[in-house]
């Protein structure tokens, strides 16, 4: 008996051992796995309300997920070390917190998000090419943040910006394409100077870069594609003290992406829509602390809303930085693009059935390529960038050009003391090309060049912690034409802390091209330079907290000198291109943004442009309102645009008055996926905005987005 009372308590304490330290060793795994978990909430700065389906990344591992309906967010299972959390939310600042995870510790890690709207882009760098606060940059600085772009369904980035920037205005033709040749849109035209056949004063940049055809001194719209742009900075107004040449009308500085959060992203959309449009493009990313590499390709297709109206096109992306140390840093980026369009030709042409069967084509090849060191000390801050641009285009009519835009620029800015900035910059550039057509004559086939050299210093300082004063010289010299001085002259004042006070004088000039000069009998080697001096005045409010942010601007711009065809005195040819054209334009434009609350945000814009002689392209009012709302898994955006007094031709007089109508809704599947559907022309509205090609009535598109 005593032996078996003694076997069992012996059993019983063996098991009561075993039992014990089970539970230990489980009570110590829930403690650890406890202690390595992040929990928090996240919440919008102003009402404290909490944003659901933000998305919450560990950057070093990549491990996400998203917050519920309260905002809290948990992550679990994660091995101590110290790490990068990234919250975003549409709509919202991306916000990062180090963190040091430590084995038997939890964390609880908040994040107040703030409305990207009016906070994320004060800095601005077109004004000055070192970053400027935009309401004390000298002239009118419009921008288009990423956001603004995904919400588009455009796949290129020209009539977003002609939408949302009040003043600018792009010509099309149809569902998708600009084309090139007599028949081709994409004209830019910024408070009615541009726009024309034979004038392109308005001056596209890519990262600071100029974009102009060597041979025909404008860019090629087909290869600016919207998913390589981070933000778009449009400035109204001559630029020419910082960019010399074509920036006469004003600058679109197109700023591409690059990989910023730690580790591995990837990409994708895939759209279908109306006429058979096709759209497709992936892109990926990859950083360290020190270096970061993005790659993107992108491919357009579409039928076209009329016969003999395809296009399609291919488009390659790769950009690369390395940060040598604090202070250096370099990169380097290309775009190559492959396009075919074709010209259905304008409906009231006599015989239009001279474009049937796609006999007017154009083959387009476009290569851009660039490299920067810049290099950032506690008061200096600069760099130096080198440029080449390479086309190779054929046409049906048999014309067919190779053209080159080279350059180097250096430039650098010093704060010598509080409150001041002088930056100073040297720019090389040769463009040119050669093309081969038998209206040519001699100069078929041979190569033409023009070279410029500028050198530029800008002096800028704050009096009183209210005033802030710019002032800035140019000289150029061309090759051919000599040399030109451009001045400009800007003040800031800070009225009060919600109010300021803007008000500019500078002057623009833009080269004759390589085919003014010298191509076609129309060419007349003996052209001066394009001048214009713009006067202008700007008052900037801020309103409710910052919630909202409205803008006023009053201007006038006077231009001289301008290249026009007229009779000539001496034929043959019995025309020629001449410096001899003027003109007078005011008006004034109206921005205004509100966000309501963390869902719903609203934009609106007006400008009216009143000109001495109306010019093509160029609408007399520009109306745009529009909005996003938020809410759940969905976001909702929609916009009206109006237009009046829209002259698209001459000979014979033709004004368009139009309002279209276009919306948006998309749903998030969860972080990585959401779907979208598109309308656009909702109103079935007739319309030309280039004479002869009407536009296309309601289209709908449908798509996916795709984010790891």
């Amino acid at each position: 008996m005593v032996t078996r009372i003694y076997n069992l308590i012996t059993r019983f304490t063996n098991n009561m051992r075993r039992f014990l330290m089970i539970g230990l060793i489980t009570a110590l795994s829930a403690t650890v796995l406890k202690a390595q978990e992040i929990n928090g909430k996240v919440t919008e700065k102003d009402s404290g309300e909490p944003l659901v389906n933000a998305t919450i990344i560990i950057q070093k591992i990549r491990k996400g997920t998203v917050t519920d309906e309260k905002g809290f967010y948990s992550l679990s299972d994660i091995k101590p070390g110290n790490y990068i959390i990234e919250v975003r939310f549409v709509g919202y600042q991306t916000s990062e917190k180090h963190v040091k995870i430590e084995e038997g510790k939890s964390l609880e890690i908040n994040f107040i998000l703030i409305p990207e709207t009016y906070f994320q882009e004060q800095v601005v760098v077109t004004a000055n090419k070192l970053g400027i606060d935009r309401d004390n940059a000298p002239l009118n600085v419009t921008v288009i943040n990423q956001h603004e772009i995904e919400q588009s369904s455009e796949s290129n980035i020209l009539p977003v910006i002609s939408s949302k920037v009040p003043g600018l205005f792009v010509t099309e033709r149809g569902v998708a394409g600009f084309g090139v040749s007599p028949g081709s849109a994409g004209k830019i035209s910024i408070r009615g100077v541009g726009g024309g056949k034979s004038s392109f004063p308005v001056l596209l940049l890519i990262d600071g870069q100029p974009q102009f055809m060597g041979i025909f001194g404008h860019p090629i719209p087909d290869t600016y594609v919207s998913s390589d742009i981070d933000k778009v900075e449009v400035l109204k107004g001559p630029a020419s003290v910082l960019y010399g040449t074509n920036a006469m009308g004003g600058v679109i500085n197109l700023i591409t992406r690059k990989q910023k959060e730690q580790g591995f992203s990837l990409k994708g959309r895939l759209m279908y829509g109306s006429f058979n449009t096709q759209k497709y493009s992936a892109s990926a990313g990859y950083k360290t602390d020190s270096f970061s590499i993005t790659a993107s390709y992108n491919h357009d297709q579409t039928d076209g809303h009329r016969p003999n109206s395809d296009f399609n096109i291919n488009n390659g992306y790769l950009k690369i930085n390395y940060e040598i140390n604090h202070h250096f840093t370099l990169s380097a980026d290309v775009n190559h693009s492959i396009f075919e369009a074709y010209d259905p030709g304008s409906i009231y042409y006599e015989n239009p059935e001279e474009y049937n069967n796609k006999s007017h084509w154009v083959d387009i090849i476009r290569t851009n390529s660039y490299f920067t060191l810049s290099n950032k000390f506690k008061k200096m801050e600069g760099g130096l960038k080198a440029y080449y641009t390479y086309g190779n285009h054929n046409l049906y009519d048999g014309w067919k050009s190779i053209d080159e835009n080279i350059g180097l620029s250096f430039y650098q800015g010093l704060k010598l003391f509080e409150n001041n900035l002088i930056s100073f910059g040297l720019e090389i550039k040769k463009y040119g090309g050669k093309g081969d057509a038998a209206s040519l004559g001699t100069l078929s086939g041979n190569w033409v060049d023009v070279n410029e050299t500028g050198v530029y210093l800008i002096a800028q300082h704050r009096f009183f912690n209210r005033l802030t004063l710019n002032s800035g010289v140019r000289l150029e010299n061309n090759s051919l034409f000599g040399e030109e001085w451009v001045l400009q002259f800007g003040a800031a004042f800070d009225a009060s802390v919600n109010t300021k006070l803007k008000a500019s004088v500078s002057k623009g000039f833009r080269s004759p091209t390589v085919r003014e000069l010298y191509l076609f009998p129309v060419a007349n080697a003996g052209l001066k330079p394009e001048t214009m001096w713009n006067y202008e005045a700007s008052l900037i409010e801020h309103f409710n907290d910052g919630k909202g942010e409205a803008e006023l601007t009053a201007f006038l711009a006077e231009g001289e000198n301008l290249i026009m065809v007229v009779p000539n005195t001496t034929p043959p040819p019995p025309v020629k291109n001449q410096n001899s054209g003027s003109f007078s334009h005011k008006g004034i434009e109206l921005e205004l943004n509100y966000m309501i609350n963390s869902k719903f945000n609203l934009s609106a814009s007006y400008s009216y442009l009143d000109m001495d002689t109306p010019k093509v392209s160029a609408p007399k009012h520009q109306l745009f309102i529009g909005g996003n709302y938020t809410t759940g898994k969905f976001d909702f955006s929609a916009h009206i645009n109006r237009i009046g007094g829209l002259l698209t031709s001459v000979d014979p007089v033709a004004i368009q008055d139009y309002t279209l109508a276009n919306a948006k809704i998309n749903f998030r599947l969860n972080k990585n996926i959401s779907l979208f559907l598109s309308g656009e022309n909702l109103l079935d509205v007739e319309y030309q905005v280039q004479y002869g090609y009407p536009m296309p009535g309601i289209t709908v598109f449908a798509g996916i987005n795709i984010s790891i």
